[in-house]
């Protein structure tokens, strides 16, 4: 498929620019309007008359990469929701620092220009449609899974909020079966087991502490229909902790003599 008149705009910063052909070769097939760039100061005054529908940044620009860029259009009312992938290469770590940055995703500079296009292609799309079940949903269309063993619940949501995703956190762990909504970084409605909203995180974040194991799942542009959660995040993890504490001091004087 070739991009047609009115076609999405996806704008591709990098310093390569025999790796910016081939990627903006694989997003024309999706039928995107590439436009190209060597700079991400420069890409910065292009927003100014044509704001595109995307951005692919690399992280390793000189004098700014994705990271720095998307700290300033986090900061800038008008082009805050455009997404920005990151692109450099890709592990665990650089996937956290990407998302603390307020980075939408990273992709792999090593990936195939097509998948990284299809990537893209489907994120729009999730995010233009909505929620679909998670079983409908292909690894690559996640934008972040793990472990809770290797980064804890409240790291995760602290970190969601902080780069303002909106979307669906799914969690499991033992007998747990939760899902959390966020909305541009802030808690809008959870559901575990019988439990809704407030006291649904309350639940997910108590049985959820210190996991040996259990697993979260971060699904791209998942909506809520209501608005369940009340309370701001930091409360919900300090009231939860503070329960914790109590129990745990509860339990500790009926085993003293």
């Amino acid at each position: 498929m070739n991009a047609a008149a009115g076609s999405p705009r996806i704008l591709v910063i990098h310093s390569n620019v025999y790796f910016s052909k081939r990627i903006g070769d694989a997003l024309r097939r999706e039928g995107f309007d590439v436009v190209p760039c060597t700079s991400a100061a420069y890409a910065l005054t292009m927003l100014e008359w044509d704001t595109p529908s995307a951005i692919l940044c690399a992280t390793n620009l000189r004098e700014m990469g994705a990271f720095q860029m998307a700290q300033i259009l986090r900061a800038d009312a008008k082009n805050a929701r455009i997404p920005i992938f990151a692109v450099g290469d890709s592990n665990e770590q650089v996937l956290l620092e990407a998302y603390r940055a307020g980075c939408d995703d990273l992709v792999s500079s090593h990936q195939d220009p097509a998948a990284i296009a299809a990537h893209v292609r489907n994120f729009l799309r999730s995010r233009e449609l909505g929620f679909r079940p998670t079983q409908m949903l292909t690894t690559s269309e996640m934008a972040l899974s793990g472990s809770l063993s290797h980064l804890d619940l409240p790291g995760v949501i602290q970190m969601l909020g902080q780069a303002r995703q909106t979307g669906a956190l799914h969690i499991n762990a033992g007998e747990t079966d939760g899902v959390v909504f966020l909305e541009a970084g802030t808690l809008s409605h959870a559901e575990c087991g019988e439990r809704f909203g407030d006291e649904a995180v309350m639940e997910i974040l108590k049985t959820c502490h210190r996991a040996d194991s259990g697993v979260y799942k971060f699904i791209y542009g998942a909506t809520a229909a209501n608005r369940t959660v009340l309370r701001s995040a930091t409360d919900l993890m300090l009231h939860a902790m503070a329960e914790l504490d109590e129990t745990a001091r509860d339990c500790a004087e009926k085993e003293s003599p």
